[in-house]
């Protein structure tokens, strides 16, 4: 049974920062294409970051620089450190994946997790 579980959300005063981790079980990571994906109220799910089995990492424009994804494949866990955290990065941030195409549209990832609030204040 596939199941992703987010951690690491929390509150922070603009300019700080994050570490959000995702811990998977029933698959291993390594074979997927795993994503950090993030809704804000009354906005659209949208992309972050996604990480690929083999290939590039893709970053959204907004979060370029500041976000970083990583894969830790011995404890099957993806971490998204966030550092220079802004208001506009208040959402809730999920963490999904994709045993087929690596994507930045959420519709295409077939396992998400419950989510993890970040909240920023200016």
């Amino acid at each position: 049974q596939v199941q992703l579980a987010e951690s690491g959300g929390g509150s922070v005063q603009s300019g700080g920062s994050l570490r959000l981790s995702c811990a998977a079980s029933g698959f291993s990571i390594n074979f997927y294409c795993m994503g950090w994906f993030r809704q804000a109220p009354g906005k659209e799910r949208e992309a972050v970051v996604n990480i690929p089995k083999y290939g590039s990492i893709q970053y959204s424009e907004s979060v370029k620089g500041r976000f970083t994804i990583a894969r830790d494949i011995a404890r099957n866990t993806l971490s998204l450190q966030m550092n220079s955290l802004k208001p506009e990065d208040t959402a809730i941030y999920y963490c999904a994946a994709s045993p087929r195409t690596c994507s930045m549209t959420p519709a295409l990832f077939t396992y998400w997790g419950q989510g993890t609030q970040v909240t920023v204040s200016s």
